[in-house]
């Protein structure tokens, strides 16, 4: 269901800029959404969009990524295998803090009279930068301008940059710099707490915690350097953030000092002249560990600081800008002409810099290090939405990626031996490796995380030509995820073998624990494929590396024939009756649910109705045999992808912002054209606009590297399948054009597509090998290669709609109908020309 209009924001408070977010009025009626949107971070340290001044906020937040704390999950009704160790990322402590008092009156942005406001998130400098002109009680001018950087270069480094000039009389100003633990306390204006509390039951919110979770450690304060350091009551981690502080001003100061467990200030006193600028720099790191005592992370962050403040403050934002300028030579996608849809899909594209770039070794959050929506854990939005885009643009930041996940494979052994398989399952969510869904029908039983992350190496080893790490770690992977779905499935035997599986759940939340879900199916004979082909060419290319696998992971022949057995045996549902691929053995069998006579405040359907009432029913949260089409689109023909896309598009309710990006790439691959812009619009304006109201909780990372999958492998038709690089483009037909680039197993091309032509340059590296609409090129170094277009694809009007699924009739002769579950005692009395309302039970 779609929900976005062509341009969503209010655009006199958030004027339009290619390169930056802009909020020009101060509003305090939607803090939640601006706090993400002007959050920074790096991948490792993330700090919210908080106002230094710290007094207004819907979550004043500040994370470390993987810095958590474990819990007890206690189920009312427990079973042998059921996760019992929950994971939730803890607020660290809070450094962004400066409040500043004027003749001893408080700056109080919700309170102030503001004679100009402009915050901008610049994607170029990649700084949040804030410039106001307060109006004080007694009638001064204050100018109160800041600077805020998370160091693309620095890992554990942050810099907020605050300057006040009291513009036309003296004054006596009072600038308070502050840590606070935020977890455990509330400050001394009654904002922190334990973290993310919330009226209305929803289940994608960050758990809250009622104990102690930060036992104060060590606490110092000298020559302007403020530290503190903690350890997490249970998971035992630790952390220590510490702030050094510059004073640049040629007014009179004093200072003076507040040190407690879990806060501490650093006061500068200041006698202003008017117009005479007082500078506050405030460095900041934070080092965290599972295992390190905080005494030697506090010496991590002096050594941090002492060489930040060697280097000085022009040179880190010189440094962030460098990068960031790399960064965008490799990543940008430029939209010709369509300025309001350029600065959402940069806005998403810096969103996966910010959750990425210097997470070296650890995962990716479902939120980046924006927010603690999922508790901070990493999903399969890592392998399937990010790890595209990285592949192709960071291949760095993928190949750490994919050796985090090596990094648990023992964890994942652990889980598949408790589960009473043989190989590795991965955790379906996670942080620290173990298990953490405590409901294992949506949980555990996605059994198609093992698929997702062997697809994901896969695709990175074809784009880099990375055959050591395939070689070395990445075959672990294949090897164990394969033996796992050779041992969950079993063989039948009716006409022929056949191999099917039993008992998981695709990546539609809204139907679980089924039998041979396509999705699934699908994606583990291409895991079984990928590990056959990863182990015999290792044996014939290098039979030393071989002979250590074989020793490391107890392989035998036998084994990988039958996995290359299985995998051609794979049961693949398919109905003769409708001519679609059913998404599971018994989904046919299921009544529709209404969607477009669902009302609105029942949606989302997962906050309105127990998941017994919606697995009746044939309703999707999110894309899953549609999914299948993008990611193995090679294996279905373009009749069965257009049959499928009609018949289960209406049936998606897009309750998930997965669900958008999948629908917008076989949209316009089947020819939906506009369908698949507004698909992509609600994917580029999910945060930017909250569609989905939950953009307090932190950004949607997996949509934001969707944005990015929708323009190239959508209207660019890019694909990728076996190594092969593909194009059949589909640019929609008011667009002029986009241009990207891709790195080629070292190579940099160039793609520029329009409406007649699409033309291939390599701007760096050694010659590509292209396929534009089943023809050939190769395209060298400073030739570019211009090939004209006959078209966009087949173009169909409007989009799918259930009206042409009820009155089907089922293999069994049974009829489908349309229906929205209800309590009777609610259903509206029957009028003229509706059809009434009906109770579901069970086998309807």
């Amino acid at each position: 269901m779609r929900r976005s209009a062509t341009d969503p924001l209010d655009r006199d408070r958030f004027p339009i800029d290619e390169w930056a977010i802009v909020e020009s009025e101060f509003s305090q009626l939607d803090l939640g959404r601006t706090e993400t949107l002007f959050a920074v971070g790096n991948g490792y340290l993330g700090m919210r969009g908080n106002y230094e001044e710290a007094r207004e906020g819907a979550i004043q937040g500040s994370y470390v990524n993987g810095f958590h704390e474990t819990w007890p999950i206690r189920h009312a009704e427990d079973a042998f295998g059921f996760a019992h160790v929950g994971q939730t990322i803890v607020n660290a402590p809070d450094a962004k803090v400066i409040r500043v008092y004027v003749d001893d009156v408080p700056f109080t942005i919700s309170d102030a009279e503001l004679l100009s406001y402009e915050r901008r998130l610049d994607f170029v400098e990649g700084v949040l930068v804030r410039e106001l002109e307060w109006r004080t009680p007694s009638g001064r001018r204050v100018r109160i301008a800041s600077r805020r950087l998370a160091s693309f270069t620095d890992r554990h480094l942050a810099v907020v940059d605050y300057e006040v000039t009291v513009l036309d009389a003296d004054a006596s100003v009072v600038l308070s710099s502050q840590l606070i633990n935020r977890q455990d306390r509330k400050d001394d204006y009654g904002i922190g707490g334990p973290a993310l509390s919330d009226a209305g039951f929803d289940p994608r919110k960050a758990e809250s915690f009622t104990e102690r979770v930060l036992q104060p450690r060590l606490k110092r304060n000298s020559g302007g350097r403020s530290l503190l350091g903690y350890r997490c009551t249970n998971s035992r981690m630790t952390i220590a953030v510490a702030a050094d502080h510059v004073i640049d001003t040629d007014n009179e100061v004093t200072q003076s000092y507040l040190l407690e467990d879990d806060i501490a200030k650093q006061e500068y006193r200041v006698q202003a002249q008017a117009g005479v600028p007082i500078r506050l720099t405030k460095f900041i790191s934070y080092h965290t560990s599972s295992a390190v005592p905080v005494r030697e992370l506090a010496d991590r962050c002096d050594r941090t600081l002492d060489r930040v403040r060697e280097r000085g403050v022009h040179q880190l934002f010189e440094d962030q800008r460098v990068w960031l300028d790399q960064f965008w030579q490799r990543s940008d996608v430029e939209i010709f002409g369509r300025p309001s849809e350029q600065q959402a899909v940069r806005w998403n594209l810096f969103q996966l810099a910010q959750a990425t770039a210097r997470a070296d070794g650890l995962g990716i959050p479902a939120k980046g290090v924006t927010g603690s929506g999922y508790g901070g854990h990493y999903f399969w939005d890592m392998e399937i939405y990010v790890l595209p885009f990285l592949s192709y643009t960071c291949p760095t930041a993928a190949r750490n990626a994919l050796r985090f996940r090596h990094g648990l494979l023992d964890d994942a052994r652990s889980r598949a031996n408790e589960l009473s398989q043989r190989g590795a399952l991965f955790p379906w969510r996670t942080i620290n490796g173990q298990e953490s869904s405590a409901y294992y029908a949506a949980g555990t039983a996605q059994y198609h995380i093992d698929a997702d992350i062997a697809f994901a190496l896969a695709q990175y080893v074809n784009a880099t030509g990375d055959d050591a790490f395939l070689d070395s770690e990445g075959i672990d992977i294949l090897v164990e995820t394969a033996r796992m779905w050779a041992d969950l499935g079993f063989w039948r035997y009716n006409g022929g073998e056949i191999f099917h599986i039993h008992g998981v759940t695709g990546p539609d939340e809204y139907t679980t624990v089924v039998n041979d879900n396509l999705y699934t199916n699908v994606m583990a004979r291409s895991n079984l494929r990928r590990a056959v082909s990863a182990v015999r060419a290792v044996k014939e290319h290098d039979p030393s590396a071989y002979r250590r696998v074989v020793t490391r992971l107890g392989l035998v022949d036998d084994e990988v024939t039958e996995w290359a057995r299985a995998a051609e045996a794979m049961h693949i549902p398919y109905d003769e009756a409708l001519g679609i691929n059913p998404q599971d053995a018994q989904f046919l069998e299921k009544e529709l649910w209404d969607l477009p006579n669902t009302p609105a405040d029942k949606l989302p359907l997962l906050l309105h109705y127990h998941p017994l009432v919606i697995y009746r029913f044939q309703v999707l949260k999110q894309a899953d045999v549609v999914l299948a089409l993008v990611l193995q689109g090679d294996e279905f023909s373009q009749e069965q992808k257009l049959a499928d896309f009609e018949y289960y598009d209406p049936l998606t309710t897009g309750d998930s912002t997965l669900s958008a990006v999948a629908q917008s790439i076989i949209a316009a691959e089947v020819g939906y054209s506009q369908l698949a812009v507004d698909y992509f619009l609600d994917a580029a304006y999910v945060d930017l606009a909250d569609l989905h109201h939950n953009a307090v909780d932190g950004a949607h990372v997996a949509s934001a590297g969707g944005v990015w999958t929708s323009l190239v492998w959508g209207f660019g038709g890019l694909r990728d399948y076996l190594g092969k690089l593909s194009m059949d483009p589909r640019l929609p037909s008011q667009w002029e054009g986009i241009r990207y680039r891709l790195t080629v197993r070292g190579s940099r091309l160039r793609v520029e597509l329009r409406r007649e032509s699409v033309q291939l340059r390599v701007e760096e590296g050694e010659s590509v090998l292209v396929s534009v609409r089943g023809e050939e090129y190769e395209v060298r170094r400073d030739e570019p290669v211009l090939i004209p277009l006959d078209g966009q694809g087949p173009i169909r009007h409007g989009s799918p709609s259930t009206s042409a699924i009820k009155g089907e009739l089922r293999p069994d002769g049974s009829v489908m109908t349309a229906s929205i579950p209800t309590l009777a005692a609610d259903d509206p009395a029957p009028t003229t020309g509706t059809m009434p309302v009906v109770v579901p039970t069970q086998g309807s």
